[in-house]
């Protein structure tokens, strides 16, 4: 039976290859049982290539049709994929999805390798998908959609022992992935390599039998199908998974370092061996995202070696370590309010959701230019005026939601400078590494604009540059307005960005206004937030990036209205001054994981048909079966709990959770005084134990009363999370 949110195939043709056995036949599984009609294609070989047989494909076909699904066999060597793709357009009328999985070993070491084995292998791997992938692809393309796997390996991206044939055929596949995604693009085709380790008849003797039998394909297949659905956007990515684990692989590149002064000078070995550390220093990699954004840097580094002067980026490193109250008081500076349940989570250290809201680190960008010679440096002459000084445009995207505290290391870049005549604009990338783990959590980069710098007959445009993108030519899908305060700016730069002309009325009036202006990045702190509860309900882990031009100034106290188009999971913005309805926030948009909007949010929780008909029944029945099979653990908590359960303000009915004795059950307790009684209502109490309303919020808002030891009452948060899961 289908479940509330279960992601399905109906109406998909999916073709599966080397699906008799291990990952692939796990793969025809969830995919059939999940409503997608499969082509099971399996040679029926051994692992070295050797023989044939119909009797795997069948055994799997006739699994799937047991269990009510839809599925063909195919016998057809891969490099006869024409046939293979041919199967599914007779049998089902369409083709939906391929998934290359077929594959053979002839492990040999290097010296040993015959022709035949290495020919073998290669044909299977990267010609055999190939074949296949290249006969769908004139179905994905008139129809507008496609999805294609490939399979590549470890041992591919790392090497190994006996398998040159192997692994050059596994990152091969990495090759053609890359170029089929962009090929893919823009007819909704999205390619995807899968790095798996399972456990398989090509594994089975080569790993030790007790790590063997923990490597269950079946942990793997739900990653392979996601990669496959309608819903994921996921393209040109190499995806990792095993033991119920998975990761982005990414190849990366170090910043490098420039062998010769100028064009017209030559590159010696001696030059080589005297930047060699440089070259192989992977500090500062980054991960370049296209061919054309490779070559964009080495034009770069031509103009540099023009001007002789290279590796003149100016590179310049901001280190801060921040706890709750920053991020508190950040969030505090950029609006966030207790009076917005979705903001809660960034004002309360103990929330069970605390979060850091997602722009947090777009703080480190002014604080270090304006704090370091990052800008003298880059225009000789020029004097740290901050009237001169604008904050053009901005673009920031984490890689995970942001730690609640560390010890982080931003690492700055300048990328260009353009000539806009009247100033100078001064492009500065942004890498933001966590300093215990080196892990990257964000990159950005900042557009600043020098007043009166211009006029140095430099280039105008810069193909680093991240550009804004207009809304959609329609009325606002959603809007929302929010009150500054007077005393917002005086608020926002105790996060750090401390310009005096957010606070100087005498640097303000030198600048041309009439009392000092609100941070453009508190705006934008507004807007995002703004986009947050409007289209994430409030979560911040569903943000990937924002980009936004600052148009105009704002004076604190003034009203800012953020207008909102959504196109797709892109939600485009644009923010105003309500007062004179002037645009400050221009070109904006926020880049989401998901759209999870307030209107879409439904209660998952099966509703209880006892004689009580409370919804909340089912909460405490899943609190029940927690205790029981958890006695130890809840008894730790050492209390007994009384909760009344109201409907419209009446008593319907009273649970007693005796955790002393690791007892749930309807009634007063059966023996003492309760340690602490909860009263609320039945609706309240779904939404508390879907996470949808938190209990301080509750508290702080009425809908929670408590009597008695209302600090015992924290010690529950554990056990609802660890009964939520089965809700």
């Amino acid at each position: 039976m289908k479940g509330p949110g279960e992601l399905r195939f109906d109406g998909r043709v999916v073709i599966v290859t080397g699906a008799g056995a291990g990952l692939g036949r796990a793969y025809a599984l969830l995919f059939a049982s999940r409503g997608a009609s499969v082509v099971v294609n399996d040679l029926g070989g051994g692992r070295d290539g050797d023989g044939k047989s119909t009797k795997s494909a069948n055994a799997v076909v006739a699994e799937i049709k047991k269990n009510g699904g839809k599925a063909v066999a195919n016998y057809d060597s891969v490099l006869d994929g024409a046939k293979i793709v041919k199967t599914a357009i007779d049998t089902f009328g369409r083709l939906d999805v391929v998934v290359n999985n077929a594959g053979i070993l002839r492990d040999k070491s290097f010296a040993k390798m015959s022709e035949t084995d290495w020919d073998l292998v290669q044909n299977v791997h990267l010609k055999g998908s190939f074949k296949v992938a290249q006969a769908a692809w004139p179905y994905f393309t008139k129809q507008n959609y496609g999805r294609v796997i490939m399979t590549a390996s470890n041992s591919g991206l790392y090497g190994n022992f006996g398998q040159a044939n192997y692994s050059s055929a596994k990152m091969g596949l990495v090759g053609l992935a890359n170029t089929l995604a962009i090929e893919g693009r823009s007819k909704n085709i999205n390619t995807n390599v899968i790095i798996p380790t399972a456990a398989s008849r090509l594994t089975e003797d080569i790993l030790p039998p007790e790590f063997f039998q923990q490597l269950k394909p079946e942990l793997i297949a739900p990653v392979v199908a996601w990669l496959c659905h309608e819903k994921c956007t996921e393209n040109g990515s190499i995806i990792e998974s095993a033991l119920g684990w998975a990761g982005k692989c990414h190849v990366i590149r170090s910043s490098g370092a420039t062998l010769r002064q100028d064009l017209s000078s030559d590159v010696t070995l001696e030059d080589v061996e005297k930047n060699w550390e440089t070259v192989t220093d992977m500090s500062s990699a980054k991960r370049y995202n296209s061919i054309e954004e490779v070559t964009g840097q080495l034009l770069t580094s031509v103009e540099e070696m023009k001007s002789g002067n290279p590796g003149s980026e100016n590179n310049s490193v901001y280190k801060h370590t921040y706890n709750h109250r920053d991020t508190i008081l950040y969030a505090l500076g950029v609006g966030a309010t207790v009076q917005e349940p979705s903001d809660y989570r960034y004002l309360y250290e103990n929330d069970s959701n605390f979060a850091v809201i997602p722009t947090f680190y777009v703080l480190h960008a002014p604080i270090h230019c304006m704090s370091s010679s990052m800008l003298e440096d880059s225009l000789p002459g020029l004097q740290m005026d901050p009237t001169r000084i604008l904050h053009g445009e901005q673009y920031i995207e984490v890689y995970k939601q942001l730690p609640t505290g560390a010890t982080v290391e931003s690492r700055f870049k300048l990328l260009d400078v353009l000539d806009k005549d009247k100033g100078a604009v001064l492009l500065i990338h942004q890498e933001t590494f966590d300093t215990a783990t080196g892990e990257k959590l964000a990159v950005g980069q900042m557009a600043a604009y020098i007043i009166g710098a211009g006029g140095f007959k430099g280039k105008r445009t810069s193909s680093h540059s991240i550009p804004v993108i207009d809304p959609p030519n329609r009325k606002p899908d959603a809007s929302l307005t929010q009150q500054t305060s007077y005393d917002q700016a005086a608020l926002y730069r105790l996060s750090g960005d401390t310009n005096p002309l957010h606070i100087d009325l005498n640097i303000a009036t030198m600048a041309g206004h009439k009392r000092p202006i609100l941070h453009g990045l508190c705006s934008l702190g507004f807007s995002v937030r703004h986009v947050l509860q409007s289209y994430a309900d409030g979560d911040p882990s569903l943000f990937k990036c924002v980009k936004a031009r600052f148009a105009k100034p704002v004076y604190p106290g003034q009203a800012l209205r953020t207008d909102m188009w959504r196109e797709g999971n892109r939600i485009h913005f644009q923010t105003y001054k309500t007062d004179d309805n002037v645009p400050i926030l221009t070109g904006g948009y926020v880049d989401l994981k998901d759209v999870k909007s307030k209107q879409s949010v439904t209660p998952s929780i099966n509703v209880s048909t006892n004689a009580t008909n409370l919804e909340s029944d089912p909460v405490f029945t899943t609190i029940t079966e927690y205790v029981k099979q958890h006695p130890e653990e809840v008894k730790k908590i050492n209390g007994i709990f009384l909760y009344h359960i109201l409907v419209k303000g009446k008593p319907q009915a009273t649970w007693t959770l005796d955790l002393k004795k690791a007892e749930v059950y309807k009634g007063e307790p059966k023996s003492g005084k309760p340690d602490a009684t909860l009263t609320l209502e039945d609706a309240d109490m779904i939404q508390m134990a879907l996470g949808k309303l938190n209990p301080q919020m509750a508290f702080m808002q009425k809908k929670l009363k408590i009597t008695g030891n209302i600090m015992l009452t924290q010690k529950l948060k554990s056990l609802m999370d660890a009964g939520k899961s089965k809700l």
